[in-house]
């Protein structure tokens, strides 16, 4: 945890920006596999941390902007959790911890709540997006579960938007040590993309690094020869000489700040020509999308600038022709390039998003757009010192959809579909690095994971 004075800081500064009414804060609890005793890693809930900072299930916190107290609820351990689990602190050591000083057990939870409620006072919560989390939320505030995600609180999400969106120096210090442990990973996964390996080989060894040194990884992995799959993790493959191995991952630190990285290497070590131009174009498309980042800058615009080095690489290989401008206005990049260019990333690895990725992402100012790939495009509006996102560029060559757009002659006039279809097996290249906006400008967090395409390659020699 952080020193307790940050997490008070952040209640009040929280309690100042709601202005009246109590927030409800649950925690997350044990989540079973198959049966109650057997459960998943746990995994707090990031805004429960966030203010909070404890990392043990069964806790709810309550902040009242009325009288200006926290209180955590939960319950002692039990002799038979001691034989179990050992002994812990109890809940008031808990809450001391952070700077809480009123507690109180899970049933009274029910009881303070329902008063407050028959008293008139306002009730914020945010969106959940677990069950459990659910069923209390409908039980304290009687709206039925599938109601709470509209109903939830808009003045608390924009004030926890607000606040977590720009990351403190304690902050950025674990992300950085997330990122030290993605480059761990991916170094580790780029030595290993050998013909005869199997991806889940690899994937399950950057895995155990990632355990090593923190908290485990912030999402699932991605490591696969068809990289034509945006979010394939699907690991059953053998790798094949002259493949392109594509491994999105990232890693947790012990406070769970997340990393994400995203890197492409030839299986064998050499990529041969065609490979090498597309990925010349995205890594191409990754450096100028950093240096156009800088406070003031919408992450829409910088987005679409990409879009358009992506589609002049193209054009002077003969896949794209046409006006550029007028093509990415067309969407006609999208074939290639049909996601946006990244997201926030802090306590989660989408930071946030379980408040709506509309809150988080877009503001009054800058609204999503509704075409094909910019429309998932996670983050648009301005950048603001001291935020941090994700910068992801990437080409794939997807056979389906490249077969729909032909047959329906989808942006025919800026697409050369003939060339094209002699990509059909190429799968995809993405190259995703961790950006912290600077005062004037931004930097790359971590050691940038290698990335030109001669270290690249080296790499499985080594």
């Amino acid at each position: 945890m952080f020193n307790k004075h940050i997490y008070s800081a952040r209640r009040k500064q929280l309690r100042e920006k709601v202005g009246s009414g109590i927030i409800l804060i649950p925690g997350n609890g044990e989540s079973p596999m198959n049966y109650t005793d057997n459960a998943y890693h746990f995994r707090q809930d990031s805004t429960f941390l966030y203010l909070f900072g404890l990392d043990i299930p069964g806790l709810f916190g309550i902040i009242d902007a009325d009288s200006g107290n926290d209180t955590l609820f939960g319950d002692d351990i039990t002799m038979e959790d001691i034989i179990w689990m050992g002994i812990k602190p109890s809940v008031q050591d808990l809450a001391a911890s952070v700077g809480v000083t009123h507690t109180s057990t899970v049933k009274d939870l029910f009881t303070e709540v329902v008063n407050l409620k028959n008293k008139g006072v306002k009730i914020h919560f945010l969106p959940p997006y677990r069950a459990e989390n659910k069923l209390i939320l409908q039980e304290l505030t009687a709206i039925q579960a599938s109601q709470l995600t509209s109903q939830a609180s808009i003045e608390l999400i924009r004030s926890l938007v607000e606040m977590r969106s720009v990351k403190d120096s304690y902050e950025i210090a674990e992300i950085e040590k997330a990122c030290e442990t993605g480059y761990k990973m991916h170094v580790t996964a780029m030595k290993m993309a050998k013909p005869g390996m199997m991806e889940h080989e690899i994937a399950g060894t950057i895995e155990g690094i990632a355990l090593s040194h923190g908290a485990g990884t912030s999402f699932p992995t991605i490591l696969s020869q068809n990289g034509q799959t945006l979010h394939n993790h699907d690991h059953s493959f053998k790798l094949e000489q002259g493949r392109l191995m594509i491994t999105d991952a990232g890693a947790e630190s012990n406070l769970h700040y997340a990393s994400d990285f995203t890197r492409v290497v030839p299986v064998g070590g050499q990529f041969t020509q065609k490979q090498l131009e597309i990925y010349n174009i995205v890594l191409k498309a990754n450096n100028t999308a950093t240096s156009l980042m800088k406070p003031g800058e919408t992450y829409l615009s910088i987005h679409l600038k990409v879009a358009e080095v992506i589609a002049t690489g193209l054009k002077e290989l003969g896949l794209m022709k046409g006006d550029i401008q007028e093509a990415v206005a067309n969407g006609a990049h999208a074939l290639f390039f049909p996601h946006g260019l990244g997201h926030m990333m802090g306590l989660d690895v989408h930071d946030m998003e379980d408040y709506g990725q509309i809150h988080v992402g877009y503001d009054d100012e800058i609204r999503p757009v509704k075409q094909f790939g910019t429309a998932y495009l996670r983050f648009g509006r301005r950048l603001q010192k001291d935020f941090v996102i994700t910068n992801e560029p990437g080409i794939y060559f997807i056979p389906a959809l490249i077969e729909q757009w032909a047959a329906e002659k989808t942006n025919h006039s800026y697409i050369n579909f003939d060339q094209v279809n002699k990509y059909l097996d190429f799968g995809g290249i993405r190259l995703e690095d961790d950006i912290l906006i600077t005062e004037t400008g931004s930097r790359i967090l971590g050691n940038r994971i290698p990335i030109n395409p001669d270290e690249v390659g080296l790499l499985q020699f080594k």
